[in-house]
């Protein structure tokens, strides 16, 4: 079993589910993927997750949505949000609902690093 914590990517756009959990990996994080907020609530991993990288704009149950749902069920899970969505009332609005972080695609790696190192507090 691996000490590494578990960051679950949900986004329903398939590169970014193929490429951020290679990334995550260098990061020397365990990841997971998911292309929907259903499939990732109906996982064995929420109760494993240490971090949630989840996108803010999916069919059916949405980023938010399913921060909802988590807090609802009472599972404390820091959440970075990542949107390709230009809007300057998304993030301070997503901040305020509790989010560590949200960022716009395509972020940098650095950018990403450090928003996982603030919710994880490393």
């Amino acid at each position: 079993m691996s000490t590494r914590p578990l960051i679950s990517v949900v986004d329903d756009d398939e590169s970014v589910r193929e490429s951020l959990p290679d990334l995550l990996k260098e990061f020397g994080f365990d990841a997971q993927a998911f292309s929907s907020a259903e499939e990732f609530l109906a996982s064995d991993s929420v109760s494993q997750t240490s971090c949630l990288l989840l996108d803010v704009a999916m069919p059916g149950m949405t980023g938010p949505d399913l921060q909802r749902e988590l807090t609802i069920q009472r599972r404390d899970i820091p959440i970075v949000f990542i949107t390709a969505h230009r809007d300057d009332t998304v993030r301070p609005r997503l901040l305020a609902q509790g989010a560590v972080e949200c960022l716009f695609k395509p972020f940098t790696e650095t950018d990403l690093l450090a928003a996982l190192n603030t919710a994880l507090r490393i």
